[in-house]
């Protein structure tokens, strides 16, 4: 069974980063990606950041620019760095990797941004 752990989440100011941190538990090359989701005021989390297979990337419209989503091939492991924080962005970070039709989930990790 595929298995995601998420880490790095926390409190920080407004203004700050965090990096949070997604470990797979097989080769991250047998995805055909894997991204950060959060959830919307809609049905479906909505897309914060992925990466595909090919090392192409996505970002939400909200996180451009102030984001980097990166991955490490040795640590089965893919990276959000999370710069120029705002209190909207708090929320349970959730990594989600694709292989064909089937998506496996992490369990989250939360972040607040607060003063």
């Amino acid at each position: 069974q595929v298995q995601l752990v998420e880490s790095g989440g926390g409190l920080v100011q407004p203004g700050g980063s965090l990096r949070l941190s997604c470990k797979v538990s097989e080769n991250i090359f047998n995805f055909n990606s894997i991204g950060w989701y959060r959830p919307s005021p809609g049905p479906e989390r909505e897309l914060v950041a992925s990466i595909n297979v090919g090392g192409n990337t996505r970002f939400g419209d909200s996180v451009k620019g102030r984001f980097i989503i990166s991955r490490d091939n040795a640590k089965n492991t893919v990276y959000l760095q999370m710069n120029n924080l705002e209190p909207e962005d708090t929320a349970v970070y959730y990594c989600r990797a694709n292989i064909l039709s089937r998506q496996y989930w992490g369990q989250g990790t939360q972040v607040t941004v607060s003063s």
